[in-house]
């Protein structure tokens, strides 16, 4: 299914941007622009509602968790085709 495939590539893109963020790439650089731009959007929310970590940012998991949820929602209906 396209959008299993879709939630799997998302998970990358935000493993990736975590690994951006240990590396800290400067702020013109066009891969860390590409990942802040596809993920910010939904880690954002999150960081605002989950309490401060002492500097721990544990928003990626939160997402990645979410969306292999959804994977596993997804894919549990589908089986039934």
């Amino acid at each position: 299914m396209l959008l299993i495939g879709l939630l799997d590539v998302y998970s990358f893109i935000v493993f990736g941007a975590v690994i951006a963020s240990w590396v800290q790439l400067p702020p013109d650089n066009p891969i860390g622009n590409f990942l802040y731009t596809m993920t910010d959007p939904l880690l954002g929310p999150i960081r605002s509602v989950l309490p401060d970590m002492g500097g721990l940012d544990f928003s990626p998991l939160v997402l990645l968790f979410a969306v292999r949820m959804l994977r596993g929602i997804l894919l549990s209906a589908g089986a039934g085709f």
